[in-house]
C-alpha cells in the first residue's frame, strides 16, 4: 500500500491512533458533532475515560448520540463547558487531549473557539499531560479569530521548553489559503 501525504485531520488521526492505548485517559477539548470523541472512545477500550468539552449544548447532545449509536457512550465524559475549565472536570494525568478549533460544523459560525480561552486550555492540557503524551491541535485560518488563533498558537508553542517538549507543526505549502494546520505537542519523558 502507497503513503499518501493528507490533511491535517489524517495526521492528527494518525498521532492519535500512535499513542492513544487501551485503559488511557483522554481530552476532546472540542467536542463538537463527536467524531473525535467517538474515536478516542474506540481508542480507549472499556477500561478507559474520554472527557469531551463544548460550549453549545447542541454538540454536547449530538455527541451523545452519536456514541449511543456505536455502544460507547460509557466510556465518555460529556461537559457542556469551556475547555479552559478542563482542569475543574478531569481527574488525573491523561495519555492525549485534541482540539479542533473554529467553530461547530453545520453550526454557528459567530460561535468559535476564541485564542484567550484556547491558550488556558492548551496550557492546562500541558501541565495535565503524562511523559511521552500528546496534545494535537488543529487550526483553520480563513476567518479572523482563526487566523489570530494560528498566529498565537505558532507563537506560544514555538516557545516551549525543548527539554520539555516537541513541537511539530505541519502545514502543506501548496494548499489553498486558509486550509487547516496541524501542531503536535509531545512531552518528554
Amino acid at each position: 500500500m502507497d503513503y499518501e501525504l493528507k490533511s491535517a485531520r489524517f495526521l492528527a488521526r494518525d498521532v492519535l491512533s500512535r499513542a492513544v492505548r487501551p485503559g488511557d485517559t483522554v481530552v476532546d477539548a472540542t467536542m463538537g458533532n463527536g467524531h473525535d470523541t467517538l474515536f478516542l472512545c474506540e481508542a480507549v477500550g472499556p477500561a478507559g475515560r474520554v472527557y469531551a468539552f463544548d460550549v453549545q449544548p447542541e454538540a454536547v447532545e449530538s455527541t451523545r448520540v452519536r456514541l449511543r449509536e456505536n455502544g460507547v457512550e460509557d466510556r465518555a465524559v460529556l461537559v457542556c463547558d469551556g475547555h479552559q475549565r478542563m482542569d475543574a472536570h478531569v481527574s488525573g494525568k491523561i495519555r492525549a487531549a485534541v482540539f479542533n478549533l473554529g467553530w461547530l460544523p453545520g453550526g454557528d459560525h459567530t460561535v468559535t473557539t476564541l485564542w484567550e480561552t484556547t491558550r488556558e486550555a492548551v496550557e492546562k492540557a500541558l501541565s495535565l499531560l503524562l511523559p511521552m503524551g500528546v496534545l494535537v491541535i488543529c487550526a483553520y485560518p480563513g476567518h479572523d479569530e482563526g487566523n489570530r488563533e494560528l498566529r498565537e498558537l505558532i507563537r506560544f508553542l514555538s516557545a516551549l521548553s525543548n527539554r520539555e517538549y516537541n513541537v511539530l507543526h505541519q502545514r502543506f505549502l501548496n494548499a489553498s489559503s486558509g486550509a487547516p494546520e496541524c501542531f503536535v505537542v509531545q512531552k518528554m519523558g
